[in-house]
């Protein structure tokens, strides 16, 4: 059964998640949205009912927005990427990389800090590393495009250089980051001689012809973390408003009529001239 819920999640179809996703939506609709118009719509009639419970839904979603926004790490909330390294390519020589930024990086002062040189690592060595499908994860052959080595113990890595990023201010007019980019060099590793009774020999580099050897090419991703909250303050914000612009314009309307019922003179009886005739 596990195996059959599995596949259902890696290969999707018509009913799960297209008509099932439809269907809640509009379910949650008419049980949420439709139940407060029908209030409103019983006690201010239709369409001012419609008017403010739309103004009222519009405004609690700038909140909710406002909220997704402004919070460290929002749940259940819409997300974009998540800042991540990305590998670009992997060369034999860096001096000979697509990526002309990091042709002359190799050098002490590029060197990564500690935190730098352990996200990278771990980006390249996701990259490195072929992966295996799962029944709940399928691996494309597009994953696999830089994958080299079967497991970690395969290759060593050598030295890590970082190069660019920014820290823009708003204040001073920065609206942009510079690219980041890193290098990791890396090595495949030899299968030493072990001897009986001693502990394990530190890993070296494999020294003999055709052992693989290259640097791995990444880019700072800043992703796009506070995109779709803040898509939906501005789309909140709009609709807010012209629900207020709305019940405006009906207010101003009703001024207008009662203002126009004031002003006209109340109609004056007309005269019987035939009971005059008879007096």
């Amino acid at each position: 059964m596990s195996v059959t819920l599995a596949e259902s999640l890696v290969h999707p179809n018509l009913w799960y998640p297209t008509i099932l996703g439809v269907l809640v939506v509009i379910a949650a609709i008419g049980l949420f949205c439709g139940s407060i118009y029908l209030l409103l719509g019983t006690n201010l009639g239709a369409r001012l009912g419609f008017l403010v419970a739309f103004t009222a839904l519009t405004g609690f979603m700038v909140i909710l927005s406002l909220l997704w926004t402004t919070t460290s790490n929002p749940l259940e909330s819409p997300k974009g990427r998540v800042p991540a390294w990305k590998v670009l390519e992997v060369v034999p020589n860096v001096k000979n990389a697509k990526t002309t930024a990091v042709r002359d990086i190799a050098q002490a002062r590029n060197k990564a800090s500690s935190t730098d040189a352990g996200n990278v690592v771990a980006a390249a060595d996701a990259a490195l590393i072929t992966k295996v499908g799962t029944p709940t994860l399928e691996v494309t052959p597009n994953d696999n495009r830089f994958a080299q080595f079967g497991g970690l113990s395969d290759f060593l890595v050598l030295q890590t250089y970082s190069i660019g990023g920014s820290n823009p201010s708003f204040w001073k007019g920065e609206f942009t980051h510079a690219p980041k980019y890193a290098v990791v060099e890396y090595c495949s590793t030899a299968t030493p001689d072990q001897v009986f009774g001693l502990p394990p020999l530190p890993p070296e580099c494999d020294t003999a012809q055709g052992a693989k050897r290259g640097f791995v090419v990444l880019e700072r991703d800043l992703g796009s973390m506070r995109l779709p909250p803040f898509l939906a303050v501005v789309i909140s914000l709009i609709l807010f408003g012209l629900g207020l612009l709305a019940l405006h314009w009906r207010e101003k309307d009703q001024q207008a009529l009662a203002a126009a019922a004031k002003a006209t003179p109340e109609p004056v009886p007309a005269r019987d001239d035939s009971e005059l005739a008879k007096v």
